[in-house]
């Protein structure tokens, strides 16, 4: 006969994922058989494990869901179910309801006389989640104590809190009796938070999608989507024309995508709005990219180079001409270490043209140009007509043919400074790139002055640091194994995080300053891995390296070192290729 595995206690759970350590475990565990009290409860007072960490951890030992309550996860409708004193009493409060089943946060989700009390108390089939008792209690008295009502919360807000920037008058027809039909509703005001929200935790995209019972608003908060908000159901088509009206597009026209843009002001500030529409089988989903100024820092010392990286980078950008590249993947901040770049060199006396698709922040001192592929405005065209316009420094905002690299290489050996991207994963690899879009190899070793490849970590909060130690495949990957004893820090999740433990981000830079010896072995087009040990041998660092400078100095965790570094960890070619 096979025994049934055995279940891991809550303190073992909790060492086995990292969370705490032996010894933090057998002094916690020897302070609660002096004062009685719970484990758990006792960790999250000391301030050992966040609550979301505990309520994953109890939840899986009660082989049910968990979840750390927050607005947004609960329906007030569904709230109001149980009377205030009833859910005080079973420390239990109803999140939400799909047909007849009702989801229920309870801190004994296993008490089967409690489940049935709640099955009498709302006549619904009950689906027990686990939360906190805290947690718990401290919605209780928000939604069913004070019986929020969604309506006429949003109906409060002032429509001054957001307001249009230049609203043009709109053309006669559905516009216009939308608006009528959306004036004195709550759907302005509730575009209108979602847009405050999104600007107070400095979102840079916000996700409006349809829904089979509603729709769901994301906001994409440090590189990650967080659900922070859900609106009442029956208002998906209202919200999407109310945000096509002030993007401007057509809201009869549901079948195909369309592309917007709007400038808002909010908290007193001027913010720039890019809305993306799509058709889906539920409805239109929309996309509204956030670019607040406010946001853009472009003093390169903000940015997270190592001072090092940062003198390297800096004496490529002081050469008279040049093609300096920024490579990395979509969203690692290349545009804002390009924007960090101009900064330190604009000046009257220079001449400075950008060409961006799309021009995301607006520089003075820099004569910037859209891409309008529609029009055939390439990168490749404007490229060629900005040589006529006397430049002495040109940013490229992508090179993505060979015909606009081409003629960004002429543009670098012809005495002109030029700025560009390119998505590669490291910086020996932007050679690799640009040699396979069919650049001489000479050209090429005269006009590189060097390339910085980055990736963006998140920091940890500062509200709720802790030590621990990482395991060993961690150290491992990091390259620290003889680290075993060291202590890193960590977030452990709190509400000013969203129970993330990170808040901000910093970039990750990986400087390859183009030497002799480097010149010389493009020249004669040398594979990408022996870029990369001469690069190592003039002094330089491997993004993952630098990542994990970054992570023995505690600004982020060695696990998100990892994560945003997984392809550095790939070895060099095989040198017998």
């Amino acid at each position: 006969m096979i025994e049934a595995p055995k279940r891991m206690r809550f303190g073992e759970a909790l060492v086995a994922e990292g969370v705490l350590t032996q010894e933090q475990l057998d002094k916690a565990l020897a302070d609660q058989r002096t004062g009685g009290r719970m484990l758990g409860q006792m960790l999250l007072e000391q301030g050992l494990i966040g609550g979301h960490v505990l309520a994953r951890v109890l939840a899986r030992q009660l082989g049910v869901k968990g979840v750390v309550l927050r607005h947004g996860l609960i329906d007030p409708a569904a709230a109001a179910l149980l009377p205030t004193e009833e859910a005080a009493r079973l420390k239990a409060i109803p999140l939400f309801r799909v047909h007849n089943v009702l989801t229920v946060a309870m801190d004994e989700p296993q008490s089967l006389p409690k489940v049935d009390h709640l099955r009498r108390l709302t006549g619904c089939k009950i689906r027990p989640v686990y939360a906190t008792e805290a947690n718990i209690q401290e919605f209780v008295d928000k939604y069913a104590g004070k019986q929020v009502d969604v309506d006429s919360f949003l109906t409060s807000l002032s429509e001054s809190d957001v307001s249009l920037v230049e609203n043009e008058a709109q053309d006669e027809g559905p516009v216009t009796d939308l608006d009528k039909m959306v004036a004195g509703s709550p759907v302005v005001n509730l575009v209108n938070m979602a847009l405050l929200m999104a600007v107070k935790a400095k979102a840079s995209d916000v996700h409006i999608e349809p829904g089979k019972h509603g729709t769901s608003i994301r906001y994409r908060i440090d590189g990650q989507l967080r659900d922070l908000m859900k609106p009442p159901p029956g208002l998906h088509a209202a919200i999407v024309s109310r945000v096509k009206v002030v993007g401007k597009m057509d809201i009869a026209e549901k079948r195909l995508p369309q592309e917007g843009r709007v400038r808002i002001v909010a908290e007193g500030r001027d913010i720039d709005l890019r809305v993306s529409s799509m058709p889906t089988l539920l409805g239109e989903k929309l996309v509204l990219r956030i670019l607040d100024k406010a946001n853009l820092r472009i003093r390169l010392e903000d940015l997270g180079f190592r001072p090092q990286a940062l003198e390297a980078f800096q004496r490529m950008l002081a050469q008279p001409h040049g093609l300096v590249l920024v490579t990395g993947p979509t969203g690692s901040g290349k545009t804002t270490t390009l924007y960090s770049a101009l900064d330190l060199l604009r000046n009257p006396e220079l001449n400075i043209l950008t060409i961006e698709d799309p021009v995301e922040y607006q520089l003075d001192m820099v004569n910037q140009i859209q891409v309008q592929e529609s029009i055939g405005m390439s990168f490749a065209r404007a490229l060629r007509s900005i040589l006529r316009q006397d430049p002495d420094i040109i940013m490229v905002g992508e090179i993505r043919d060979q015909e606009t690299a081409r003629v960004a290489v002429q543009a670098a050996l012809t005495g002109h400074l030029v700025l560009a991207t390119l998505h590669t994963n490291d910086a020996p690899g932007a050679v690799a790139r640009l040699l396979d879009m069919g650049l001489e190899s000479y050209l090429l070793s005269s006009a590189l002055n060097g390339v910085v490849a980055q990736r963006l970590a998140r920091t940890l909060c500062p509200h709720c640091l802790t030590k621990y130690y990482p395991a060993e495949n961690v150290l491992h990957d990091a390259g620290l194994e003889t680290d075993a004893g060291r202590l890193f820090q960590k977030g452990m999740g709190c509400s000013h995080c969203h129970n993330s433990g990170f808040s901000g981000r910093l970039g990750i830079y990986e400087v390859m300053e183009v030497s002799q010896a480097i010149r010389k072995m493009i020249h004669r087009g040398a594979p990408s891995h022996e870029l990369r040990e001469q690069q190592i041998h003039d002094g330089g660092m491997t993004l993952r390296q630098e990542g994990v400078q970054l992570a023995l100095a505690g600004r982020t965790s060695l696990e998100e070192i990892i994560a945003v570094t997984h392809c550095d960890d790939i070895q060099v070619e095989d040198k017998a290729a």
